[in-house]
This record gives structure tokens, sequence and C-alpha cells, in this order.
């Protein structure tokens, strides 16, 4: 895995720090025991800061491992307390790019009810007396021969959703061989990408809005 370096931090106060994540980055520590980026970032901050004791970075959110862009973390306790309650609530704007097979046009909002299978890590979309609720908005960006580049806004944050409710159209993501894409990419990730963020400063209460641009491993040119 690619290790954690500080030209993929966007923003940092003493409150909080918004990183780019690569693909194949893990945000929290997981059965593989693999390095994480809550971890990776606590030794650049005790390094930067030269902090001698514990030093603290609370995950709010995530991203699956496959996907590439931008996260928060938080610095402090108080911060953390308060961006989860932010994220609660789904008032952050979190908005994504993702490279789609086949051809889409125009913009739509999808609605379905999805359930995860854990021992799968995969979600499914299922009737509305088991699963829950998901929604999404998506705008055509551009068009290819064989892909179809889409911004993506979540209502709801469900796992998977993207990855589920995409594919369920019958337009997986490019790379995404779990939910029926036709071939892998080469640095086995998928082409969904956290693009923008907007939330507001759990202590100023400024309005903060970050961008990232897609990820320049060829894997998005077409």
């Amino acid at each position: 895995m690619e290790s954690f370096d500080e030209g993929q931090v966007v923003y940092e106060d003493n409150h909080l720090i918004v990183v780019n994540k690569r693909v194949g980055q893990l945000v929290q520590g997981d059965k593989t025991g693999d390095a994480c980026l809550a971890d990776e970032i606590k030794a650049y901050l005790k390094t930067k800061y030269q902090k001698p004791g514990n030093v603290f970075c609370g995950v709010i959110h995530r991203l699956d491992r496959p996907t590439s862009g931008l996260v928060v973390f938080a610095k402090t306790s108080k911060a953390l307390e308060r961006m989860n309650l932010q994220f609660q609530q789904r008032q952050p704007k979190k908005i994504y790019h993702a490279l789609v097979q086949g051809s889409l046009k125009g913009e739509g909002e999808l609605s379905h009810h999805l359930l995860k299978n854990e021992p799968q890590n995969k979600s499914y979309v299922v009737d509305s007396t088991k699963g829950k609720h998901a929604v999404l908005r998506y705008q055509v960006l551009n068009t290819f021969h064989h892909y179809t580049l889409v911004k993506i806004e979540l209502d709801t944050g469900r796992h998977h959703q993207i990855r589920c409710q995409m594919a369920h159209l019958g337009h997986p993501l490019k790379g995404d061989l779990k939910y029926g894409a036709k071939r892998s990419n080469g640095n086995n990730g998928i082409c969904l990408h956290s693009a923008e963020l907007h939330f507001t400063h759990p202590v100023s209460l400024a309005s903060l809005a970050f961008t990232a641009a897609l990820p320049e491993d060829g894997n998005w040119i077409q």
C-alpha cells in the first residue's frame, strides 16, 4: 500500500486535517492489519509538531479502499464529536466523480433500498421492507466510446451505495469487478473519486469547501 505523505494534505488547522486519499489507502484499520491513514496521520502530526505524547486523529467518515479523494479527520475530540453530528444529520455536501461503463445521458436520480451482505462485503438492491433507503443524483460530465464520466451527489451514505446503485442501473464503475465491471484497473482501484466536500467548521462555524482533481494514474483517461 502506498504510504501517506505531506503532499496529500489539502487543509489543516488546529481542529481538522483534510487529505486527498490515494487508491489502495485504508482510512481506518481493518482485519487485514495493513497500515491506515488514521495511524499514518498521527505519526505525521507527531513528527511535524514534535509532540511528546499521544496524538489524536479521529475518523469522521470513510472511503472504500479502492476509491480516492477527499477525507476529513478530526485533530481534537471536540471537533470529532461536532463533525460526527454533522455527518449523522447529513449536513455535509459530498460530490463524487465516477467513470461508468456504457453510455448515459443528461441527469437523473436513483432511489433504491440497499441491504449489505456482510460475508461478501457487498450491497444489493432489495425490497423496501428489507433494506435501507438510498438516494443519489447524477449528472453526465463527458461521454467516451465505452464509458461515461458522471458527477454524483449523495443524499444518503449507504455501504457501497454509488457502486451498487450504478451497477443496478446497468452502468458499473470502471474497474469494479465486484459489481460487474468487465475488467480491473491496473492499480486494483475503481474509478470513483471524492471530488468535492462542503461542510461547516466545527469550531469557527465557517463554511468550508474543498476540491480534489482526478488521479493522474491513467485509469481515468479514455
